[in-house]
């Protein structure tokens, strides 16, 4: 049965889930927010490896409609971020928009009625089939196959991305990994039955996941290999608890919640005058970063091999307390000559050596340069989203892509911040788009469409603030992809992005009338 719907949110992190409050608050109710996992949450609820927590205080990271005065501790772990955004979802009745084990599989934008064609199926099934097949999230899939999962249709006149840029695992391509004879898995895929203890384990990369559950596995595992290609700048990590006082007080008295995230928030912000404005004055992080390490590390030639030779904030800044003392433990090895190849159960480095593994856990992040999968979005003229991409990730105001009418993505193009809480960009973002289907229905407009000039142009923009930050000092990270051009960050302070998103500019789109005779709006979701 072909099913419909006014809009279509991807995703139920905080940009979904944020999407869908905003949306009932102005009014709309004919929504549905599609999502692959069993329940709300997005990264929180899909990546639940030990130690997950977040790098960005509570009190900010949260929606500023919906502070929380029960944090436990200054840097939320994963399971009560994810309560918290269950308990958004019910307090504004979500859930009965939310479609649940729903994966998408892509989106068609139709130029007749102006509206996109959704292809979702049952996720559960699809897993059931790429586990048959022995395929990873990111492997395409053979359409032709009899043994995938029966595929649907609906209707929306307008999608709304909120899929994020980590929610796509990579892997790394490394010869014989497929052969591997013992128990693999990616951080986000964490296996909860497996038992570490006396196992030799290798993990691969040194990433932000991989600094949280490292310490942990090493409490059980007989022998931790740690394979390093680059390590990252790491600094003292200031949490604690946030005591039963402090709670009582923000529930008391709200304001004094309010002031203590204002005052994280403009205390965050100055970051940014190192970022972009003078990387210099970043040297007073490092100095901080090696006195870490020389406080948390006895042995030199260790100190040698995890202290990083770029300058500090080029790739992302780390906050970690037990990620240097869990490599100094007796059982673990930082391996820092790669890896040539893997042999039944052994991992072969390029110098031919030979190690014995009995799990090998990826800590290898995400696909942030593509975070939507080829084949997944076509927009006018069947283009592929990617097509469009090939020179890089980009679109106007990080919402919008020309050739994609209709089409609106929350974090997108260089939206992510090395600074500050991707909920105040989030939020930014939400407000645009609100206001884009505001003028829509004011104006019956069928579609919107940015200009490829504007888009060009804002881009140029956003390029040349790059250009002289100190992401572009010349390091290898997920900012940055193949050809040198930074994707992903927005090079200047939050309130500024703020700024240009407060209204939809439709001046800078073509706008589309809905034709005669064309009809009615689609009805609401059953």
């Amino acid at each position: 049965m072909s099913q419909t719907a006014k809009i279509a949110i991807i995703g139920t992190g905080f940009s979904g889930l944020g999407m869908g409050i905003k949306l009932k608050e102005a009014g709309y109710d004919n929504f549905v927010i599609l999502e692959k996992s069993d329940d709300v949450g997005g990264t929180w609820h899909e990546n639940h490896y030990p130690g997950c927590a977040c790098d960005v205080q509570s009190a900010l990271y949260s929606f500023s409609f919906e502070q929380n005065p029960n944090w436990t501790r200054m840097f939320a772990q994963q399971k009560e971020i994810q309560a918290y955004l269950r308990s958004c979802a019910e307090k504004y009745d979500l859930m009965k928009h939310v479609r649940l084990n729903t994966h998408v599989a892509g989106a068609r934008f139709d130029e007749k009625t102006q509206s996109w064609t959704v292809e979702t199926c049952d996720s559960r099934e699809l897993w059931a089939y790429r586990q048959k097949k022995c395929l990873n999230p990111g492997d395409k899939l053979n359409r032709k196959d009899k043994g995938l999962p029966e595929f649907s249709n609906f209707k929306a006149d307008v999608v709304v991305s909120g899929m994020g840029g980590l929610s796509t695992p990579a892997y790394p391509s490394i010869k014989g990994l497929d052969t591997f004879t013992g128990k693999s898995f990616h951080s986000q895929d964490w296996d909860h039955d497996y038992d570490f203890k006396g196992k030799r384990v290798a993990v691969i990369g040194t990433g932000a996941s991989a600094i949280q559950f490292v310490p942990e596995v090493a409490k059980d595992a007989a022998h931790l290999d740690l394979y390093q290609r680059t390590p990252p700048w790491i600094v003292p990590k200031p949490d604690r608890e946030i005591r039963p006082l402090e709670r009582m007080m923000f529930r008391k008295f709200p304001q004094t919640l309010n002031a203590f995230r204002q005052s994280i928030y403009w205390m965050l912000e100055a970051r940014v005058l190192g970022f972009v404005g003078n990387p210099r004055i970043l040297k007073i992080g490092e100095l901080q970063a090696r006195r870490h390490i020389r406080n948390q590390i006895k042995d030199r030639e260790l100190r040698r091999k995890v202290t990083p030779d770029f300058h500090f904030g080029c790739k992302r800044v780390l906050i970690s307390n037990n990620y240097y003392p869990a490599l100094a433990q007796n059982n673990v090895d930082v391996l820092t000559d790669g890896i040539r190849e893997v042999r039944g159960n052994m991992i072969v480095d390029n110098n031919g050596r030979e190690r014995e593994v009995d799990c090998i856990i990826y800590g290898t992040g995400f696909k942030a340069q593509d975070p939507i999968p080829a084949g997944m979005v076509h927009g006018r003229g069947g283009q592929d989203l990617l097509d469009a991409w090939k020179g890089g990730a980009e679109a106007y105001k990080g919402s919008a892509i020309a050739g994609f009418p209709n089409f609106f993505m929350l974090m997108g193009p260089n939206t992510g911040l090395g600074h500050s809480s991707m909920v105040y960009m989030i939020e930014s973002q939400i407000q645009y788009v609100v206001d884009a289907l505001k003028k829509m229905e004011k104006h019956g407009w069928k579609s919107v469409e940015v200009k490829k000039n504007a888009q060009s142009q804002y881009n140029a923009s956003i390029h040349a603030k790059l250009g002289d930050s100190v992401w572009q000092t010349g390091c290898k990270s997920w900012y940055v992809n193949e050809n040198g051009k930074n994707t992903t960050l927005w090079p200047g302070f939050t309130w500024q992005f703020r700024q240009q998103t407060k209204r939809f500019d439709a001046g800078q789109y073509v706008c589309e009338p809905v034709a005669e005779g064309a009809g009615e709006a689609v009805p609401a979701l059953n």
